[in-house]
């Protein structure tokens, strides 16, 4: 394995609620045009029974919220889903990954500072930024064995399928007629 890839524990417990903020008429409009489009979903071909494996929360419209959401890949495995998240520059100890109530959260932070004097001048710059990503754990993850890895920038998750999950598929043989 490459000497740049860090293990991250996923720590499973209660999740703290900060006091939100009132929302703002964009706030309440996103979540108005959420759930109709929600609505639409339901009984769509994709998901015909109304459900997805990964109930995505996206970050608040804001627009020093959505300047630094991680893009997010999710994959389902024979035996795991995998999530791949996007995190270039981030290093693993800036990371936090919990599980709590049936939902997975990955926060982080970037913090950067670039400082250069010379003798005729003198810059400072900092940037910052938070991010939170949080998923609907599906139905027969092993919460228990989530294990996450910091590769080069990029935060893999495997979510180990329960034995009972693995075991309960079984394919279904399509028959050819014509007429």
């Amino acid at each position: 394995m490459n000497d740049t890839a860090s293990k991250i524990p996923v720590e499973a417990g209660a999740e703290k609620k900060t006091p939100a903020a009132a929302p703002t008429t964009f706030e309440n409009l996103r979540k108005e045009i959420d759930r109709v489009f929600e609505s639409f979903g339901r009984g769509d071909w994709r998901f015909p029974f109304g459900s997805r494996y990964f109930d995505i929360e996206l970050p608040a419209f804001r627009k020093e919220a959505w300047g630094i959401a991680p893009a997010v890949d999710i994959s389902e495995k024979d035996k795991a889903f995998e999530i791949t998240v996007e995190l270039p520059g981030v290093k693993a100890d800036d990371i936090d990954v919990k599980v709590a109530g049936g939902r997975l959260t990955i926060k982080g932070e970037k913090k950067e500072e670039k400082e250069e004097r010379e003798k005729d001048y003198f810059v400072s710059e900092r940037r910052y930024g938070a991010f939170t990503r949080s998923f609907q754990l599906p139905e027969g993850v092993d919460a228990e064995k989530i294990e996450a890895e910091n590769i080069d920038g990029v935060l893999k998750l495997t979510l180990p399928k329960t034995a009972e999950v693995q075991n309960n598929t079984r394919k279904i043989k399509v028959k050819s007629k014509s007429k």
